[in-house]
Order: C-alpha cells, then sequence, then structure tokens
C-alpha cells in the first residue's frame, strides 16, 4: 500500500537508511523527481476510472477493509458478503486492497479465491501495518513479474504452512503511510512455493521476524490483500480466521473513513 510495491533494495546490512535512488522492479527511480513535482509521471498520469467501491478503511459485512490507490489507471474493488471482495485493475499505477481485521495479530488466517497476476506485476499477501514502532509487513503466497526478494539480501528463513518462507527486512524514506508520511521499515516473508489459497499461520512469521530482531509495534489492521503496480489483472478472495464462527466484528455497522496519504 502506499507505494508499497516500491520495494527498496536493502543494503546487506539492512540497518541504513536505503539512497533515494534505487533499483525497483528493475528499473532506476528518482523519488524526489519522480513522485513529486509538476514533471513527476504521477502528477501527469490521468486520474483513475473511479468504479466499485471508493477508496478508504472501514467495516463491511463485519469485517475490516482497506483499499487505496495512487489515482492512476483504472481499479474496479468491490467489497462483497462477509470476508469476500474482488478486484479488476487495468494499467494500474499502484493499488492496494483486502478485507481482515483491526487489529491484527498473531491469527490463524484461512484464505481462497482465484488471483490472475501470475504473469502481472502483483502480491498475493497477508499485508500489514504496526505503530510504535512503525512497521509496514507482508506475508507474500504469490507474486507475479517481479520478485519482492530483488535487489535484498536474505535474512533468514521460516517453514510454515507447507513451504519455506525467506525472511527480507527494506526501508521506505518519506513515503506514504497509514500515519502520513514517514520513514519507516517493512518486513517479508515470501514463500517459496507460491500457491492461491490455504491457511497461514501468522504466529510463525512473527516470531521468526522476532528472532532475526525485527520487532513489530502495536497492531493495527491485517488484510489479505491484493496489490499491482503498473499491470493489469483480477482477484476474487474470500478470507476467515480458522477456529471463529462469523464475522468478526458482527456489531460493526458498515463504515468508510478517507485514507492518509
Amino acid at each position: 500500500m502506499r507505494f508499497s510495491l516500491l520495494l527498496a533494495a536493502a543494503a546487506s546490512s539492512l540497518v541504513a537508511a536505503v539512497p533515494l535512488d534505487e533499483e525497483l522492479f528493475g528499473r532506476k527511480v528518482d523519488y524526489g523527481s519522480l513522485l513529486h513535482g509538476e514533471d513527476s509521471p504521477m502528477e501527469r498520469r490521468s486520474p483513475a476510472t473511479a468504479k466499485g467501491d471508493p477508496e478508504g478503511n472501514g467495516f463491511h459485512s463485519g469485517y475490516f477493509y482497506s483499499y487505496w490507490s495512487d489515482g492512476g489507471g483504472s481499479v474496479d474493488y468491490r467489497n462483497l458478503v462477509n470476508g469476500s471482495y474482488k478486484a479488476t485493475w487495468t494499467n494500474v499505477g499502484n493499488f492496494v486492497g483486502g478485507k481482515g481485521w483491526n487489529p491484527g495479530g498473531p491469527k490463524v488466517v484461512q484464505y481462497n479465491g482465484t488471483w490472475s497476476g501470475r504473469n502481472a506485476n502483483s502480491y498475493l499477501s497477508l499485508y500489514g501495518w504496526t505503530k510504535n514502532q512503525l512497521i509496514e509487513y507482508y506475508i507474500v503466497e504469490s507474486y507475479g513479474t517481479y520478485n519482492p526478494s530483488s535487489g535484498t539480501s536474505r535474512i533468514d528463513t521460516v517453514t510454515s504452512d507447507g513451504s519455506q518462507y525467506d525472511i527480507y527486512k527494506t526501508q521506505r524514506v518519506n513515503q506514504p503511510s497509514i500515519v502520513g508520511r514517514a520513514t519507516f521499515y517493512q518486513f517479508w516473508s515470501v514463500r517459496r512455493n507460491q500457491r492461491v489459497g490455504g491457511t497461514i499461520t501468522v504466529a510463525n512469521h512473527f516470531a521468526a521476524w522476532e528472532k532475526s530482531n525485527l520487532k513489530l509495534g502495536t497492531h493495527d489492521y491485517m488484510i489479505l490483500a491484493t496489490e499491482g503496480y503498473q499491470s493489469s489483472g483480477s482477484s476474487a478472495i474470500t478470507v476467515k480466521e480458522v477456529g471463529v464462527d462469523g464475522v468478526p466484528y458482527p456489531d460493526q455497522p458498515d463504515s468508510r473513513k478517507n485514507n492518509n496519504k
């Protein structure tokens, strides 16, 4: 979310700030000139075609949801009943959307559905944020034409739910976040045996990150997210927590508030 697909290449120590000119998605990007100013591609890009539900975050049909885009291309994101949503994107700049929980935490998450991002620049992941340490995190179940580990050094691995996941840490400098523009770290678990559907034992990843000195803060939201970057594709996903009957927020009315950008 919030340009989170612009994965910054980290130094092997993974503790120093990432320079603003890094190779992202196989091309050089200067954040200063490209993300700001009247001549930037984002300023010149035509506005997104408004389809489906409006951008924002809140509750829908007993689940928390979040949907964000940078305004490029066309995105049709729709919240469906209970833990389901669908998304179609065409020539998008960057978008991320999905359903889950607020707050997140060490849940056992089950999901299924379809995702056409195998031949596109897209991720399907359990995605979340913490505050007080401001951390953006991904448990990547499938990725398309861009491997999120490109340009980074693996810290460790964790075996969970039938596959090894490679662990990485990257940094975002003065970028959009859930608290506005900020500098923060991203934690990654990237599944080797990619899939669309299954169980994610979140506690295994949190414990492996902690073992590698990757410390989370206080949990904010956590969603089973579809993310696309400069690509086209579609997904239809349903998510739930294992062992929990019904929806997690039965008393929450449907609501929406604007994203922090």
